[in-house]
């Protein structure tokens, strides 16, 4: 699953594709509606690559984060974002047992299982990565 060119844009609500660099920042298109505008450098942009969730060992990767509710929900869609905050959190639990709930605010959650959600419905979401990465190590071991 590549997420290096989803962007997340602070103040514009959804997920965003890239769709080219401009002068003054990126021409990106919305996931929702397929609409395109400017986004400027100014703005608060990021990649969902570079995002990771806090847990109490090392960071993990949103990309991992998205498999395991993937595999969870086997390809559904995830509980409601605007779920209560026990319920948010109980499943977050449930997804990342270890995540650090002191650093991992329910407005992280909310966010992360609205991605979720896009991602999913635009079936951009898959296991194969993991499964790769896992064949690598196997090799690894073996040698």
């Amino acid at each position: 699953m590549d997420l290096s060119k989803i962007l997340s844009i602070s103040g514009k609500p959804g997920l965003f594709k890239l769709v080219s660099q401009t002068k003054n920042g990126a021409l990106i298109e919305s996931l929702i509606d397929g609409k395109r505008q400017q986004a400027f450098a100014k703005e608060k942009i990021s990649s969902l690559e570079d995002i990771s969730i806090f847990t109490t060992d090392e960071d993990v990767p949103l990309s991992k984060v998205f498999q395991e509710i993937y595999k969870k929900e086997e390809g559904k869609e995830c509980i409601n974002p605007k779920s209560d905050t026990k319920e948010l959190v109980s499943y977050m639990k449930e997804v990342l047992p270890n995540v650090d709930l002191e650093r991992v605010y329910t407005s992280d959650m909310k966010k992360l299982f609205t991605w979720y959600n896009i991602l999913n419905q635009i079936n951009l979401i898959d296991l194969n990565e993991k499964e790769e990465e896992t064949q690598e190590t196997e090799k690894a071991t073996e040698e």
